[in-house]
């Protein structure tokens, strides 16, 4: 925080919704201990119901966090509002979306609308899609919850940086004699297919998997089966940062800078930055 310059929300947000990642581990790793009597007592999951309660809203503050950010990067590139500038304020706007969004998702269960119940190896709790149970309404949530909560974040995404990609290729194609541009334009495109894999790499599978057990009522399936899906959403904490701080330079210098005491040793100082930022499109290029 102490390197922002107050006109670039992402670089405000960007830190602060990455340390949902972090703030998982209380609530995640008594569930692992406990997996065993859980087995047995499935009352435990109700004993344990305000710890389980973080795992998934958590990982929605996660998948919100990069829907603002391309709704932030799409302002920025291509100037539907022509020439705004992100302040603090806007960057506490969009945190407070992202949890409210994700307390959208995970508060239903608690006042009825489904419910929690061990998922996968029953060693964590998420939320049941796994039966038609008319007495929680298990199916309207589950379609809430593939529209609301997949459906609409994808569509967000895809349309903002496809339209980012556009503008960015469009401005490189009106400088085509200048090498800077030509690279950020290689740089944006990278990133945007990094950024898309990225989601979707940790949110098909629980979408597609619960789509398929909402469409094979009855159908047998393993708790083996049944743990990929959170496997692929939890491994999206460990890639997430990389793909949005790591290959950012902004962050990348800031975060050495501070923690070699002032010094960078990769020397990704600011003059690289700059001289980035001439041109439109490398304005807004994350790498």
């Amino acid at each position: 925080l102490s390197y922002m310059n107050g006109t670039e929300g992402k670089n405000f947000y960007v830190p602060l919704s990455n340390r949902t990642g972090l703030v998982r581990s209380p609530y995640e790793y008594p569930q692992y201990y406990l997996a065993e009597p859980w087995q047995f007592k499935i009352i435990a999951v109700y004993m344990f119901f305000l710890m389980c309660f973080g795992l998934p809203i958590n990982g929605e503050v996660a998948l919100w966090s990069l829907v603002v950010l391309a709704i932030e990067r799409y302002i920025v590139v291509c100037k539907p509002m022509g020439s705004f500038k992100f302040s603090s304020s806007h960057a506490f706007a969009g945190i407070a979306f992202t949890w409210v969004m994700a307390m959208a998702c995970a508060a239903p269960p608690l006042v009825g609308w489904s419910r929690y119940i061990p998922e996968g190896m029953q060693c964590s709790c998420g939320p049941d899609y796994y039966t038609l149970n008319p007495e929680y309404n298990n199916e309207s949530y589950v379609i809430y919850m593939f529209v609301c909560h997949f459906i609409f974040p994808v569509t967000i995404i895809f349309f903002t940086y496809g339209r980012l990609v556009c503008t960015v290729k469009a401005a490189a194609a009106q400088q085509q004699d200048s090498a800077s541009t030509q690279k950020a334009e290689r740089e944006v495109t990278r990133m945007v297919i990094l950024m898309v894999l990225g989601f979707l790499v940790a949110w098909t599978p629980y979408a597609t998997v619960a789509a398929w057990i909402f469409f094979n009522k009855g159908a047998a399936f393993s708790a083996q089966f049944m743990a990929i899906p959170a496997f692929f959403s939890k491994t999206s904490a460990l890639y997430n940062p990389v793909i949005y701080v790591l290959l950012n330079k902004q962050f990348r210098n800031c975060m050495l800078t501070t923690l070699f005491c002032g010094k960078n040793p990769l020397g990704d100082d600011e003059s690289s930055t700059e001289s980035t930022s001439k041109t439109e499109v490398s304005s807004v290029s994350p790498a």
